[in-house]
């Protein structure tokens, strides 16, 4: 049977009166790639907010690990997430920004800094000041960041931003290289083909409601 790492039941979001989703059910198991998909504002941040402990729910309830979010634990653990715009240190160097972030949980170093540079494609700038960085290179860093203490979780709102061609290739093989290695990834991308090619299933906002369309 399948590892189940993420579960949320009866999960809604209401902002005063407007109802963002509500009776949200589904479960995640480890290893697979899934895509969740819909219009701008249709919940898809808000619902990755939720699963990462940055915010709660109005109703409903969210498992990671058999663990209750909120209950038995404030924030995921073993979690990588982009949501929106990293808030990185401009005056920075992308080597630095990355240290410092480590240095919270100190549980890597020097060596997997620079490897993950690496596998992004950041390597030959990784002492460029950040303010200097092109918006695709600031996303390489952000998924840097996202995946250097090998999370068991992937939570990326749209992951693709910014990325040229050979950009998007890169970060998809690498993707597809943490799912084989056990990772379980969760995908917000208005680009269909991104989905397409990346997700074994695939959710939809249909109005305030979640729906499995693949």
């Amino acid at each position: 049977m399948d590892e189940i790492v993420i579960k949320v039941s009866n999960l809604s979001k209401r902002f005063k009166d407007k109802v963002i989703f509500e009776n949200v059910n589904f479960e995640l198991t480890k290893g697979k790639i899934y895509g969740f998909t819909g219009y701008n504002g249709c919940g898809k941040s808000v619902l990755f907010k939720i699963l990462s402990g940055l915010m709660l729910p109005t109703d409903g309830d969210v498992f990671i690990h058999n663990k209750k979010l909120g209950k038995d634990i404030d924030f995921p653990p073993d979690l990588g997430v982009i949501i929106e715009s990293p808030g990185f240190l401009d005056d920075y160097s992308g080597y630095y920004n990355l240290k410092y972030l480590a240095s919270i949980r100190n549980i890597i170093g020097e060596k997997e800094i620079k490897d993950v540079l690496k596998l992004v494609g950041l390597e030959n700038d990784s002492n460029k000041k950040v303010k200097k960085y092109s918006l695709g290179m600031r996303q390489r860093l952000a998924i840097a960041q996202a995946i250097m203490e090998n999370p068991k979780i992937l939570i990326l709102d749209e992951p693709f931003n910014g990325l040229d061609k050979n950009g998007v290739i890169n970060i998809r093989n690498l993707l597809f290289n943490l799912k084989k290695n056990g990772t379980t990834i969760l995908i917000a991308s208005h680009i269909s083909e991104d989905i397409r090619l990346l997700c074994d299933e695939v959710f939809e906002f249909d109005n305030s409601t979640l729906v499995k369309v693949l």
